[in-house]
């Protein structure tokens, strides 16, 4: 199966330290619908992990984290393309959960839900705790300067080897050309 693995906030959409809280906050970054239509045309499944502790803080509620992805799935369906599957996690940092990302709980939900193994599977995040889950699980890391990819080339050490790329246009362009080995 060809497979790609996006974190949500920050790579699909601008990301803010205040929380996405509601569908109108929620604001593609230029160029990521296209890309993820184009990973669907050539025969990838797309699936968003992502941490929303907002609901864990009690920032939104789960109906309100609905009514935002929906607004992703249709907008994403209005480009031509689609995302097989959403995992995410509810929890606040302190609740020491095992799906809340740098923890490997949500991808172990990926391989047991879709029958895969993410071995060598890109896996696409704006974040060092999306490196790091990416490398727990085998899956191939990538980052985006998008959201706080920036912020993650000055601070984080645990970078070596990992592609870097503007953002989710530039990473699907390279691997639809060929430029990065497919999975």
């Amino acid at each position: 199966m060809k497979l790609v693995i996006l974190d949500r906030d920050g790579v699909i959409n601008h990301d803010s330290d205040e929380y996405i809280k509601s569908p109108e906050e929620w604001v593609p970054i230029p160029g990521s619908l296209e890309a993820i239509a184009r990973l669907h045309r050539e025969g990838y499944k797309v699936v968003v992990v992502t941490n929303q502790s907002g609901v864990g803080r009690g920032l939104f509620d789960m109906n309100m984290l609905g009514r935002i992805h929906s607004k992703m799935l249709e907008a994403v369906r209005a480009k031509g393309g689609e995302i097989d599957a959403i995992f995410f996690c509810p929890h606040r940092p302190e609740d020491n959960c095992g799906c809340r990302k740098p923890q490997p709980g949500l991808y172990q939900e990926v391989t047991e839900r879709l029958k895969v193994n993410l071995s060598g599977v890109y896996s696409v995040g704006d974040t060092e705790r999306d490196i790091i889950v990416a490398r727990l699980v085998s899956a191939r890391p990538v980052l985006v300067r998008t959201g706080k990819g920036k912020r993650t080339l000055k601070k984080s050490k645990a970078l070596a080897d990992v592609p870097v790329f503007e953002d989710l246009a530039a990473f699907t362009d390279n691997l639809l050309s060929g430029k990065l080995p497919a999975n």
